[in-house]
Parts: structure tokens; sequence; C-alpha cells
């Protein structure tokens, strides 16, 4: 699958991601809206077409943890061993933010949410474009989150600079989510 999206069309998104773009791609169990974290507009632009509140916050996704070290402040041997133990893998978790992460990507909290994702797709767009990615369901407020690259276009249409195909990584529902600290399941 990543090896039909190699080449000139990888790069294609990373350029629209890179510009301020939101794009749409699969993800463990349902299309996710991406863009750059460190762009205020982009994540505006997001929220917008989502109607999602600011104050939410958002996921952030990596291929690999040292990619998110930069949003998390220090943690205990015992929380990194615990998000280690499931990642590569469709397992967020909630950690304290860093005290420079932008309050667009925490909306005013103390924490931000962080995946290191095991989705080929979604790893190699954050691969090609050099950093972690914003990564929220593909539906707007509300409504159910989109499964398929048409019911993406169709819930979304040009608003969206590209919706990427694929196949979704399996699950029947979005990944849970988890508080580092403490182990307590925030969403199943």
């Amino acid at each position: 699958m990543v090896r039909a999206l190699a080449g000139f069309r990888l790069r294609r998104y990373a350029a629209l991601l890179s510009a301020g773009g939101v794009i749409a791609y699969p993800t463990e169990a349902v299309y996710g809206l991406g863009c750059d974290p460190r762009r205020c507009d982009a994540v505006g632009r997001l929220l917008a077409l989502k109607g999602r509140s600011a104050r939410k916050g958002l996921i952030l996704i990596a291929p690999e943890a040292g990619w998110l070290a930069e949003y998390m402040a220090p943690l205990s041997e015992a929380t990194v061993a615990r998000m280690m133990a499931s990642w590569p893998g469709p397992v967020t978790w909630v950690v304290p933010a860093a005290a420079r992460v932008p309050i667009w990507l925490t909306g005013g909290r103390e924490t931000i949410a962080l995946r290191v994702t095991a989705h080929p797709i979604a790893s190699a767009l954050c691969r090609a474009f050099g950093g972690a990615l914003v990564s929220t369901s593909a539906n707007r407020a509300g409504g159910a989150p989109a499964r398929t690259a048409l019911r993406t276009r169709l819930l979304f249409g040009s608003d969206l600079d590209a919706v990427v195909p694929g196949k979704l990584g399996g699950l029947d529902r979005p990944t849970p989510i988890l508080d580092a600290r403490s182990g307590e399941i925030l969403r199943e």
C-alpha cells in the first residue's frame, strides 16, 4: 500500500502539509484529518472544517516515539515503559505537555495526546513530511467518522487539500486513549 504512495504523490502530500494544508488519510480505525501541528493557521482551518472546539485539544501522531519528545514534559521511567509497551500501535496516551507546546494543540490543558502509529500510510506521511502530524477523525463535530476515502470526500469536498487513498488498519472504532500517568482509560 505504501509503495503506491511512494515518490511523487507522497512528496506532494508532504508539500501540501508544509504549506499549511489539511489532508485526510487512513489510520488504524477511521480516516483522519491531519495538518502541521506547528502552524496555527492550519490547525485553525482543520478545527473549522470539523466544527470542533479548540478547547478539546488534538492528537499528534508520529512514526517513532523520539519524534514526539519535543511535545512531552519529562516522564518517569515507569510511565515511558508503559507507553513504549504499546507503541508503535493503536494506543493514544495523554501526557503532560512540554511548556512550549502551543495552546492550539492542548486546548488550554497542561496535557497533550500522542500516538506512535503503526499504520503504514500514516507513518509514511509523517516521514515524508518530516515531523509529527495532527490526527483527528474525519467527521463533522458530533458526526460519525468517515471510514473510506469516498465518504471523506463527500463530507468535506474541496475544503480538503487532498484525500490519501488506502485501507484502514482494521480497528472497528477509534483508538483507545489512556492517561499515561495513571493508566486510566479516557476513551475505550
